[in-house]
């Protein structure tokens, strides 16, 4: 499905901003492109998640399956990641994200295309994952089980998932155990560890 963007009166896409909230660039804000669908995660929720991540986002190896604005990713980073790897459909958003990687001289790198097709192409583990669909789509079940048969994840690892507020748990393998949950209006946003075998 084609996105649509809006426009700006000199008829390229308008752009909005995301700020970072914590780490070596707490306070910087970066331009992001205003595509359709593009939902970035609120800072009150990046707020909640990275107490979630507190002790485990130094050196971390990041994935961030529909990076979008980047921001959960650069977020990370921020926070003393090693790396992170986005996935973004859009080449406006995946453009976008790439300048304001290079901007922050982050270690970062952007694979624009579908995000389900790529996991299939990494070689994990990635010890954590930000997932965050466009919601409608029914992108979660697919994603996690992309990311569990291709072995992305490995005991120890998190993944973070943001989905409708009315959709119900996904469905885990025996050794994926939710350790955080919350639901607000909007959404719901929880934290699965992946435990040993």
């Amino acid at each position: 499905m084609k996105r649509v963007r809006k426009k700006s009166h000199s008829g390229r896409p308008s752009t909005g901003q995301v700020r970072v909230i914590g780490g070596q660039w707490r306070g910087r804000k970066l331009p992001v492109s205003d595509a359709l669908g593009l939902r970035p995660t609120t800072d009150r929720n990046k707020e909640t998640l990275f107490n979630w991540l507190m002790h485990q986002t130094t050196d971390a190896r990041c994935l961030d399956v529909f990076a979008g604005s980047g921001g959960l990713g650069i977020e990370a980073l921020s926070r003393y990641a090693a790396c992170c790897l986005f996935f973004e459909k859009d080449k406006e958003a995946a453009r976008q994200l790439e300048s304001n990687l290079a901007t922050l001289n982050a270690n970062g790198k952007v694979l624009q295309g579908d995000a389900l097709a790529l996991l299939g192409e990494q070689s994990g583990p990635f010890d954590i994952v930000f997932v965050d669909p466009p919601f409608k789509f029914d992108l979660v079940k697919p994603t996690l089980a992309l990311i569990q048969q291709n072995n992305l994840v490995c005991a120890g690892s998190v993944i973070y998932l943001e989905q409708e507020p009315d959709a119900p748990l996904p469905e885990l393998p025996g050794h994926w155990q939710v350790t955080k949950h919350k639901q607000s209006s909007g959404l719901q946003y929880l934290l699965i560890e992946v435990l040993p075998t």
